[in-house]
């Protein structure tokens, strides 16, 4: 591993790692198509609250360290933030959080981190749980960066722990896979400025290339068209329910491009 893990990281994975390899049995395939080296940006489908610790897992396994976006006030906790500043996490202030997050990632992205984000912005709406239209922020890191942006699907945690569920079925042991598919190509949408409609392309190839790779796993044909929570009339943070919808190509606000990937959005 080329990343300095730190003690925290260090305590986290002897603890985590042995315990979610005793709770589930895994398929990690395609992980060399993580970069050993440099900042890069993890896209993944959201279909459960645990997500982000078999992700973290996968990234681990595959020599690097996962970094995610958390709340600021949570670095503000006793021994909590302690941890989390040692881990490596990304502190993001509540005031203005969707431009804060995204400035916070690509920074962490431009010194050399590899940051994990859910495009879709919370656990999918999609009611087989297919990846549903995301959000542009990941797009966005990847493009502003010029990092790689590597889709990853996964399969399985929501038998774990169903989605806005908080008691875990871990009888009897479950399966996860994940997949890394290679790079998105993003080469012909870089530029000096990204605007709405390109950063809208990257969000459709990073949404297609984790969709083709969740396809794979399942072994089914995903959806002809993605779900939109706004156009269906779903709520898209907290347990889902009826909202007015909205029309399609309703233009993004700023501050939800990254909205909940600080994690304090309850899904409950």
């Amino acid at each position: 591993m080329s990343e300095r893990r730190g003690w925290a990281y260090t305590l986290g994975a002897s603890i985590l790692k042995p315990t979610l390899t005793a709770a589930v049995t895994r398929t990690w395939v395609g992980g060399e198509n993580i970069p050993a080296t440099g900042g890069c940006v993890i896209a993944l489908n959201h279909i459960t609250k645990v997500d982000p610790l078999f992700a973290a897992h996968f990234v681990y396994d595959h020599g690097r360290l996962a970094r995610y976006l958390a709340k600021s006030s949570l670095f503000e906790v006793k021994g909590l933030g302690t941890f989390l500043t040692g881990a490596g996490q990304i502190p993001v202030e509540r005031e203005s959080a969707g431009l804060s997050a995204y400035q916070a990632a690509v920074a962490a992205v431009n010194a050399g981190a590899c940051v994990v984000v859910y495009p879709e912005g919370t656990i999918t709406r999609d009611p087989d749980l297919w990846p549903m239209t995301g959000k542009t922020g990941a797009a966005r890191i990847g493009l502003a960066t010029g990092a790689p942006v590597i889709p990853v699907a996964h399969w399985g945690a929501q038998d774990v722990l169903a989605p806005y569920s908080s008691t875990p079925r871990l009888l009897p042991r479950k399966h996860v896979t994940i997949h890394a598919g290679p790079p998105v190509d993003l080469a012909d949408l870089t530029g000096d400025r990204v605007d709405t409609a390109t950063a809208a392309e990257a969000t459709e190839r990073i949404m297609g290339a984790i969709t083709d790779l969740l396809a794979g796993i399942r072994g089914e044909d995903p959806p002809a068209e993605r779900f939109d929570p706004r156009a269906q009339g779903v709520s898209e943070f907290g347990r889902p329910r009826a909202v007015p919808p909205q029309p399609a190509g309703t233009t993004e606000r700023p501050q939800d491009q990254l909205a909940d990937q600080r994690h304090d959005e309850e899904d409950a």
